[in-house]
This record gives structure tokens, sequence and C-alpha cells, in this order.
């Protein structure tokens, strides 16, 4: 009988603004997670798309985290260090004939509504100037969610080539992030073609604002503040259906991620994909 292999979790943000609480749902959930049965919990750096960086936001990134409580194991990793890995096994899925150089312009594209049509697929276009595209096969990948249950996708009617490295240069991002249920068919093919093991997914649920926006940067949702840690784990503990005593309101930060690690039960987490943010106050 195999040994299972130990738990990794990870959190990895993108410095193109500072944490919000979708951030920091995202970042509990994992923390939690992989804390509950003693597994370690790495932080990633998501610096890929230089162009969006916020000056400054990944040290603000670090010291919020830190004034959450939360505890990561080894080195933080950035991302922009390890693209000649990334370009190393881009190459090599091009050489093998699994990816291949793309010219088209968003313009051509336009008109398929995200769907790649094969323009370049046979083109033998040169990488120069080029975007790299995966060769998807018609098959349908599957997989079951911790809490959204079972999702299943035809990757060639479905999603179409998919670009890994984008016509500037920049490496496409191939890793899920929580709100990327759709997106995980594409990385169980990469897994596959790469002799990767599947892990186990489990995407929670995304906060929507009023007007019907997910939390985000991009929408000015309100910077993590320091001095709100503690009603804002808790906060973030109960939209994950984490009951949480009244004692904890009085607990420091580290006090609450101790007590939620040792009373997390991730079937408590809402089986759905969104939650309305007025639910959660």
């Amino acid at each position: 009988m195999s040994t299972p292999s130990p738990y990794i979790g990870r959190f990895a943000p993108t410095p193109s603004g500072y944490l919000h609480f979708g951030s920091l749902i995202a970042a509990l959930a994992s923390y939690l997670d992989a804390r509950a049965v003693g597994g370690r919990w790495l932080l990633r750096m998501e610096d890929l798309d230089p162009p969006r960086e916020m000056p400054g936001a990944q040290s603000a990134i670090l010291r919020t985290l830190e004034a959450y409580g939360f505890q990561w194991d080894g080195e933080m990793v950035r991302q922009s260090d390890r693209l000649d890995v990334y370009n190393t096994v881009i190459e090599r899925l091009r050489q093998d004939g699994h990816a291949y150089a793309c010219t088209c312009s968003r313009k051509q594209l336009q008109a398929f509504a995200g769907l790649y049509p094969g323009f370049c697929r046979e083109a033998g276009r040169d990488t120069t100037d080029a975007a790299i595209r995966l060769r998807v096969p018609d098959r349908t990948y599957s997989f079951n969610d911790r809490v959204q249950g079972q999702y299943s996708q035809d990757l060639g009617r479905e999603v179409g080539d998919f670009v890994i490295r984008r016509r500037d240069g920049l490496i496409a991002d191939v890793v899920r992030g929580a709100d990327l249920l759709d997106s995980t068919p594409r990385q169980l093919f990469l897994q596959d073609l790469l002799g990767l093991p599947h892990p186990r997914y489990l995407h929670v649920p995304l906060i929507i604002q009023p007007d019907g926006h997910k939390l985000g940067k991009r929408y000015r949702s309100p910077p993590l503040q320091p001095a709100e840690a503690t009603p804002l784990l808790l906060r973030a503990l109960r939209a994950l259906g984490q009951p949480t005593p009244g004692e904890l309101s009085d607990a420091l930060p580290g006090e609450v991620l101790t007590w939620a690690t040792a009373h997390w039960n991730a079937e408590r987490i809402p089986r759905c994909r969104t939650l309305a943010e007025s639910q959660l106050r």
C-alpha cells in the first residue's frame, strides 16, 4: 500500500493591489485545510505580469498576512524567479508537438466568443512575436471538487487551444485560483502532459458585491486593515460555514487561527459558487 503524500497547501496572491476580504477567505480556507491535518502552507507571489503590478504591493501583502496571524513554511517563492523553468517546459511541449506558436490578434478572435478557432494550429508559425498555445484533445475532463461537487468539461468544444505564454512573453497563469473552477480541467490536462499527479481541489464560494461584481482589486474592494484582523477573520470563518464562539471576539489573530485550525470542518463550507457580501455582515 502506498503512503499518502503529505498535504501541501498554498496561497498565491497577485501583487496588482492589496489583499481584500475575498483574498482573506481564500487564504484562510487554504491555511486551515492544510494546518488541520498537520500539512505545510506555502506562499507564492504571482508576479508574472509586471505592467499590472502595483508598487509596494508585495511588501504590503506580506505585512497584512503577518498582521492577520498567518505563518507560512519556508521562503516565499516569486513566480518571476522561475521563468526559465516555465520557458524550458513550454519549449519541450512545443518540440513534442503539444504546443505551437500563434500570431492571431484579439481583433481576429473577437467573433469566436473565447473559443480559439485553430487558425495557427497547423500553420508552423515562428515563435518570434507570437503567443504559445497548447493543443487540447477532443476529450472530457472530470473531477470531483470537495465543495462544488462533480464538474466536467469538454476541452475541445468548450475551451479550445489555450495560451500558455502570451505574445509579450509573459507566462499565462496555469495554476488554478479559488475562483477558477472552469479552468481546472485545463490544469488536469497539463498535469497529464507533464507526468504530474492530480491534486485534490476545493473551490470556495466567491463573495459578490451588491453591484454583482466579485470582491477584487479591479473593483477597488477595500484593503484589509491590521486593526480589523480579528473581526474580519471571524467574519471570514462564518463565510466558510465555521461556527465561531463569542469569546473569540477578544482574541488575537493568532489565537483565532489556532482555534479555527482545531475546529476546521471543510464539509461546512457552503455548497454554492457565490455568496452575497450582504449576507456576511
